[in-house]
């Protein structure tokens, strides 16, 4: 069976304003038509549906994953990076959550320095040497550099004249210089803070907070001192 379907010339626009006509729909097309248009809207409702990755999910993710990471950190362990930069540095927990810091103060090419030196000098191949002291000049220590550490002119010169046969101890000079200036200036402001801070006196369900005691001398007017507890 055929359906006459009459059809307005106002929406012809090549049509005649008086002229109306008519168009035989066969009843297979109109079942097609009809079809396509169930299919259309079966996939809105699933695109609507599926969960989309946006970059605010990736950063929380990443953020998610860091605080699992700190997490795992005890009291305990916190407090040791305390003893001595050396302490720090030893540990691979200790040296994540120092580069955290440094991010904080965009500093942390000083600590990635550090440990492409500590990588150079694993190598034997004379070819990778080349390949990797390479790549360090480049990033690290070449006038404006992508991540150029603070070290002086002298001992970024004997570096370039190094660079054409590197040894392993061709960047051990400003390897030192990155470390001590780490140790000095950065190490003391990780210390204090608030990175730190949450970790060494964090606790868990019925544990007690660690605190070093000590005690302070409170001098009053007349001269005589009293020892008076102090809350670290």
């Amino acid at each position: 069976m055929e359906t006459l379907v009459f059809l307005f010339p106002q929406f012809n626009f090549m049509a005649q304003k008086e002229e109306a006509y008519f168009k035989r729909l066969d009843p297979q097309d109109g079942q097609k038509a009809t079809m396509k248009a169930d299919s259309s809207r079966q996939q809105d409702k699933e695109r609507k549906s599926r969960p989309s990755l946006t970059r605010s999910g990736s950063h929380e993710n990443v953020s998610q994953q860091r605080k699992t990471t700190s997490s795992n950190i005890s009291p305990e362990t916190a407090l040791q990076w305390s003893n001595s930069f050396e302490e720090l540095m030893k540990n691979a927990d200790g040296v994540e959550t120092f580069s955290q810091f440094l991010r904080t103060e965009f500093s942390e090419e000083n600590l990635e320095f550090w440990l492409a030196c500590e990588e150079f000098k694993t190598y034997d191949s004379e070819k990778k040497l080349l390949s990797k002291a390479k790549h360090i000049y480049t990033v690290f220590i070449e006038s404006d550099a992508p991540k150029e550490v603070n070290i002086d002119y002298s001992t970024k010169k004997d570096i370039q004249t190094n660079l054409a046969h590197p040894s392993r101890s061709c960047f051990e000079a400003a390897q030192m210089k990155v470390y001590s200036l780490m140790k000095k200036d950065s190490y003391p402001r990780f210390l204090h803070s608030d990175l730190y801070l949450r970790l060494a006196r964090k606790r868990g369900p019925g544990a007690t907070m660690l605190r070093r005691r000590s005690r302070s001398c409170v001098f009053n007017e007349q001269g005589g001192g009293t020892a008076e507890p102090s809350p670290w």
